[in-house]
C-alpha cells in the first residue's frame, strides 16, 4: 500500500484530482479538511481547546455552539490566530488521520491523503509520495469565490495568508499545474503516470 499526499492552497484543484482518485476500486481518500469538521461537530475535547483559546474574540454563537464564519474570519486576518488554531487541530487531527491511514483495508493499493496543510502538519512523514497542485492567482481567486460563494477581496485575503508556491516547490516529491488549459483528460494522464512509478 502506498500513501499518497496531495496538497497545496485553495482553489488549486486539490479536492477536483482527489475526486478522480476516488472512482478506483484499489483505492481510498482520507479528506483532512472533512475529518478536521467532524471535530466540532460535537462538544468533544478539541473544540473545548478551541472555545477556550478564542474565547475573548466571542466565536460562539447564542446557543453555545462554534460560530465557524466568525472565526474563520479572525484566522484569515491573523496569522497569530490562525498558527494557534493550527497548532490545536494538528494535535488532534493527525493521531486520528494516521489511525485512518492503518486501518484501511490489505486489498487497497493506494492511500489517498488530501490536506491543505500536508506539511505544516508534519503528514508527509507518513506518505510515500507527496504531490503539490499549483494554479495562477486570479484562477484560484475565481474559483474559490465560485466555490464559496464570496467577493473576490475575501478570496485574495485566505489566500495571502496561505504558503507560496515556492514552500510546495521546495517540499513536494511532484508538482501538477492545474492551470485554465488543464482539462479533466490530461488531469487523468498525470495521474496515471504518477501511479505507475510509485
Amino acid at each position: 500500500m502506498q500513501v499518497i499526499g496531495i496538497t497545496g492552497s485553495s482553489g488549486s484543484g486539490k479536492t477536483t484530482i482527489s475526486e478522480m482518485l476516488a472512482k478506483r476500486q484499489d483505492t481510498k481518500v482520507i479528506n483532512a479538511d472533512n475529518m478536521a469538521k467532524k471535530l466540532t461537530s460535537s462538544e468533544t475535547e478539541y473544540l473545548s481547546e478551541v472555545k477556550e483559546a478564542f474565547q475573548e474574540q466571542n466565536i460562539l454563537l447564542e446557543n453555545g455552539s462554534l460560530n465557524r464564519a466568525k472565526l474563520a474570519e479572525l484566522i484569515y486576518h491573523n496569522k497569530q490566530d490562525l498558527e494557534k488554531l493550527n497548532a490545536i487541530t494538528f494535535r488532534h487531527l493527525v493521531p486520528q488521520i494516521v489511525k485512518e491511514i492503518q486501518t484501511v483495508s490489505d486489498y487497497q493499493k493506494f492511500v489517498i491523503l488530501d490536506a491543505p496543510l500536508l506539511f505544516e502538519a508534519g503528514l508527509d512523514q507518513y506518505c510515500d509520495l507527496t504531490i503539490a497542485m499549483q494554479a495562477p492567482m486570479d484562477l484560484k481567486i475565481r474559483r474559490i469565490c465560485q466555490r464559496d460563494k464570496i467577493q473576490p477581496q475575501i478570496a485574495k485575503a485566505r489566500l495571502e495568508i496561505q504558503a507560496l508556491d515556492a514552500f510546495y516547490v521546495q517540499k513536494a516529491d511532484v508538482i501538477i499545474q492545474n492551470d485554465e488549459t488543464t482539462t479533466e483528460e490530461i488531469l487523468q494522464e498525470k495521474i496515471q503516470e504518477i501511479l505507475k512509478f510509485t
